[in-house]
């Protein structure tokens, strides 16, 4: 860990701190919610090693990097375009792109925008979701789950920081990166962080925990939260690209226990031709047996091989 270098580089009107090690084809990895760079550790260690330059931001809103206040900040455009910018200050032309949770949200949306600076992509949990042009997402999750889905619960400013600070960062951190109950996570008001006693699994030290409570007890919640309350901005800024396919080479990877694996319809798109059908250079979709959502740390080894034996065929 002592080799990684961190920087902060200008992109795109805000400052971004990087974590890179390693020289040699580029790796660009992209976090999820509520996570860091320190989320990949384990693949820039390894895949570093077998000849790899890698680099993890943390994105916009998280960590080290800028927070702008306005939830009108965080769109597709805003962290597709960071990272744009911050390949142009690099130098990079291409990259072989790696997401998790809200990263694969948002390397789906640069594959879409910007195919052109993309060799590969390895995602992890969520799949590509076309746009649907007859309603926007909230409607459609509020509909599906109602109003204690967590999702809508984070869109008021505000109400949901303050329920992170009463069960406090430690607990909130904890909560998300060991759950693995795969039911849509519904939870009335006051209730976020849970009452269990949490104990930590063995991917998981308290160290690790630290890290994460250090930087969000630093900079809060709301940049993490701006992404669920840009999702319907978002859907209206992306109407041009209504039905337009993901045109790079794919790899998709899944834990039989993650939340998203049990997302309406979603097993069904997955293995029922849909989603290659969206994704036409679809190649691998692998599913992980007993591995929940945080699969990039609960399972380090497994998901860094994935990861190398896809990208060297490139």
């Amino acid at each position: 860990m002592d080799k990684i270098e961190h920087t902060t580089v200008p992109t795109n009107g805000i400052n971004m701190h990087i974590a890179s090690i390693g020289t040699g084809p580029v790796i660009l990895f992209l976090h999820g919610f509520p996570e860091l760079w320190y989320s990949w550790r384990h693949q820039l260690l390894y895949l570093s090693s077998l000849g790899y330059r890698c680099i993890a931001p943390d994105l916009r809103g998280f960590g080290d990097t800028d927070a702008p206040p306005s939830s009108s900040s965080y769109t597709a455009f805003h962290i597709v375009g960071d990272l744009v910018g911050l390949l142009d200050h690099l130098g990079i032309d291409q990259v072989f792109l790696v997401g998790h949770d809200w990263g694969a949200v948002m390397a789906w949306y640069f594959c879409l925008f910007r195919p052109d600076r993309i060799k590969a992509l390895v995602n992890m949990s969520v799949v590509f979701r076309p746009r649907n042009p007859e309603r926007k997402p909230l409607e459609s999750l509020r509909a599906l789950f109602g109003d204690d889905y967590y999702i809508c619960r984070f869109q008021e400013p505000g109400e949901i920081e303050e329920e992170f600070s009463d069960a406090g960062t430690e607990r909130i951190i904890k909560a998300f990166l060991t759950s693995r109950n795969p039911h849509p996570p519904c939870v009335p008001k006051g209730r976020f962080g849970g009452s269990r006693d949490i104990t930590l699994p063995s991917w998981l030290s308290e160290e690790d925990v630290g890290y994460f409570v250090s930087k969000f007890d630093k900079k809060g919640f709301t940049g993490g939260l701006n992404y669920y309350r840009a999702l319907n901005l978002t859907w209206e800024l992306t109407a041009p690209w209504t039905g337009v396919q993901i045109k790079v080479p794919v790899k998709f990877i899944v834990g039989d226990l993650d939340i998203t694996y049990f997302g309406p319809a979603v097993q069904s798109y997955i293995h029922n031709g849909g989603f290659k059908r969206d994704v036409p250079y679809l190649q691998e979709v692998v599913v992980m047996e007993d591995a929940a959502h945080f699969i990039n740390q609960e399972k380090p080894e497994e998901i860094s091989a994935h990861i190398y034996d896809f990208i060297k065929k490139f």
